[in-house]
């Protein structure tokens, strides 16, 4: 079993993600970070308060992470993909209102517990923060996966930029550069984690799981949202299930090992860079960049561990 640390905004995506780990009997989820990214962290710390109340594990404690990027910007958020409060049509009631443990309450966890995983699946903020604060804390930390980043295809937010590493490039940058044994899920790799209603359709019918029960009118939203950025698309990318996928499940995908550089500045901000070229060599460190997978073993295994 993976012990593991969720870094995210939800967001609809990292909502199913979190859904996900919860219920994926090869994950522990010891703690989920809230941050900004795909709404404000105080949404963001609603959902996911009101997920883990669905999903029957209010235990696990929701660490408070960063509420802007490293430059101070005012960070954008994606309604129009996501809906006001990231959950597309549906609104957490009231009463679910997360509450925040302190940030350094992180680094007792990862002492407490044996080979953490680290997962990110939103913007870098937080877990550059993570590195600045704790002195040689990666080496407490058995790995990194991190959602971000595009290698030779387009971007979705600049035509050469992924969201994630948009948001905030400087940190981005300071965990590309320091991590060992990371494993970066970009977009070569995300854009084809398509899940369609069908899909959806065959795990409700399999689960009255109230946690589940949501997920219809969740991506009916957020697949309406795609087709209008891709006409033709029958489904929308699960960007963040498919790094939780890979985490837990690395033989189904292919990586390659490469140094990468994040673009902080001008029309190359949050680009991600490394050499492909033949004659390049793998990186000193243990750093690596998914570029394919196997997709039919992803619905099969998303489909499994949702209707689980």
């Amino acid at each position: 079993m993976k012990n593991i640390i969720l870094f995210a905004d939800p967001g609809i995506d990292d909502s199913i993600a979190i859904i996900y780990a919860l219920l994926n009997p090869s994950i522990n989820v010891l703690a989920i970070v809230s941050s900004y990214g795909n709404v404000t962290k105080e949404q963001a710390t609603d959902n996911i308060a009101y997920l883990l109340k669905l999903a029957g594990r209010p235990d696990i404690p929701i660490i408070g992470g960063a509420n802007s990027p490293s430059s101070g910007e005012i960070p954008r958020f994606y309604p129009e993909i996501h809906g006001k409060e990231g959950l597309g049509p549906i609104r957490p009631p009231e009463d679910a209102k997360g509450e925040l443990t302190n940030f350094s309450e992180l680094y007792n966890i990862i002492r407490e517990n044996q080979d953490v995983t680290i997962v990110d699946v939103g913007r870098n903020t937080s877990l550059a923060a993570l590195f600045i604060l704790g002195e040689n804390i990666s080496d407490d930390i058995k790995d990194f996966y991190i959602m971000g980043g595009a290698f030779l295809v387009p971007g979705n937010v600049t035509p050469s930029a992924e969201a994630n590493f948009y948001g905030d490039p400087v940190a981005s940058q300071v965990v590309v550069t320091n991590m060992d044994n990371i494993y970066i899920i970009p977009l070569n790799v995300t854009n084809r984690a398509i899940v369609t209603m069908e899909h959806i359709n065959i795990i409700q019918e399999m689960t009255d799981n109230p946690v589940i029960q949501i997920m219809d009118e969740v991506m009916e939203y957020y697949i309406e949202a795609y087709k209008k950025l891709i006409p033709g698309i029958n489904g929308a990318p699960l960007h963040d299930v498919v790094t939780l996928f890979l985490m837990a499940n690395p033989e189904m995908g292919r990586s390659i090992r490469r140094d990468v550089k994040i673009l902080t500045a001008d029309d190359g901000r949050g680009t991600s860079i490394a050499d492909f070229r033949v004659s390049s060599k793998p990186s000193e460190k243990n750093k690596n960049i998914f570029l394919d997978f196997n997709y039919q073993g992803f619905i099969e295994d998303f489909i499994k561990v949702m209707s689980s």
